[in-house]
């Protein structure tokens, strides 16, 4: 598969139109494939939660605008760490620990991310979310 400009602006738009103004794109070869790998466009305003995965990291490319990746503390619910990620930008990608509390949100429009992550998907619980 080749990704294009083409793919990554029809994806924003797509994201755009979609109430929680984000859409991802499944890269995976097959739906055999046990792992997670996955465009995720999002705009500024997506309500994403303040999550963990338990089992595997997380690794997030920035490959077009600017995003923020926030790392929570469990016991204080508090925002320990913001690292933004642009593609020329002093950070590109970011590495989240497996457990790690986190979210991440788009600064700008147009905002691509790539992310991946081990094992099949599968929604999360009401243990994985966490409420400030």
């Amino acid at each position: 598969m080749v990704i294009t400009q083409a793919l990554l602006d029809n994806l924003t738009e797509q994201a755009k139109a979609n109430p929680r103004l984000r859409q991802s794109y499944d890269l995976r070869n097959s739906a055999e494939d046990n792992s997670q790998r996955m465009l995720n466009a999002i705009e500024p305003g997506s309500e994403m939660p303040i999550h963990r995965h338990r089992f595997t990291s997380e690794t997030v490319v920035c490959l077009r605008g600017c995003l923020v990746e926030e790392f929570f503390d469990e016991l204080e619910r508090i925002c320990t760490e913001r690292i933004e990620l642009t593609p020329n930008g002093p950070v590109v990608a970011v590495n989240v620990p497996a457990g790690q509390w986190h979210r991440v949100f788009a600064k700008e429009s147009g905002t691509v991310l790539m992310e991946s992550k081990n094992g099949k998907w599968k929604p999360l619980g009401e243990e994985d979310i966490l409420s400030l």
